[in-house]
């Protein structure tokens, strides 16, 4: 199965185009996106912005998949019809328990039947089968801007749908989460994790990791016997192993 994980922001719809040639048909009608967006009240407005993002991008048909804050995704009814599934971004937490309840039903349908993900920011972070999903303290000691917390104060690491073997960070040089993944990363709380710049992609397809865009992806690994981390970053047409 092919997953790609875009760090959030909007300057370049480009980094779409790779996840929509992979869900698309050949000389077949345009694929059909599912747009998932947990709908914090303004969803058929933040849907008109992605479709608008990945029709720019190429050829396709969004479809808005609306689930209501608090609600559950139902993996049957969401993959319906649909040659791909962008899970959009918003308020992680959220995301987190809305996908996370049917984990193990979404990564199977998805595979069986052949269906890209994308995930942009929040989708993007709960795609690795441990997700950093917000907080901004660590024993109560800052590590990245408060405004970057998700409505945490404690960073917290959850469970994930599993897509890709290492948990994601979002936003990593606009926001300065990339500090977060360190901590997390250096603590043990996760055994190793990418951090995605905004306007960017890191595909992970047929077993090669490439990264596309504008910014960078960190990748973050333990030190071995320090306690501490070790990071690389990775430019366009660049790749490294997930291993």
């Amino acid at each position: 199965m092919s997953t790609f994980l875009i760090g959030g922001g909007w300057d370049a719809p480009e980094v779409y185009a790779p996840f929509l040639r992979a869900a698309g048909t050949g000389d077949g009608p345009p694929p059909r996106i599912g747009c998932l967006i947990v709908d914090e009240g303004d969803g058929p407005d933040q849907f008109e912005r992605y479709a608008a993002a990945l029709r720019t991008a190429g050829p396709c048909a969004p479809v808005p998949l609306l689930v209501p804050l608090g609600g559950r995704l139902e993996p049957e009814s969401a993959l319906a019809g649909v040659d791909g599934l962008l899970v959009c971004g918003g308020l992680t937490p959220a995301y987190q328990e809305a996908l996370t309840a049917g984990r193990e039903g979404l990564p199977r349908l998805l595979a069986a039947r052949g269906v890209p993900y994308a995930g942009f920011s929040a989708g993007a972070a709960v795609a690795g089968r441990r997700a950093v999903v917000g907080g901004w303290l660590v024993d109560g000691v800052p590590v990245c801007p408060e405004e970057t917390g998700e409505d945490l104060a404690e960073v917290e690491v959850r469970d994930g749908l599993g897509l890709v073997p290492f948990t994601v960070d979002v936003h990593a040089a606009q926001w300065g989460t990339l500090a977060r993944l360190v901590t997390a990363v250096g603590r043990g709380s996760v055994p190793f994790g990418v951090a995605v710049d905004e306007n960017t992609l890191l595909a992970v397809e047929h077993g090669e990791v490439r990264v596309a865009g504008r910014g960078r992806v960190h990748v973050v690994r333990p030190a071995e016997g320090t306690g501490g981390a070790v990071v690389r970053s990775y430019g366009a047409g660049e790749g490294f192993s997930v291993e």
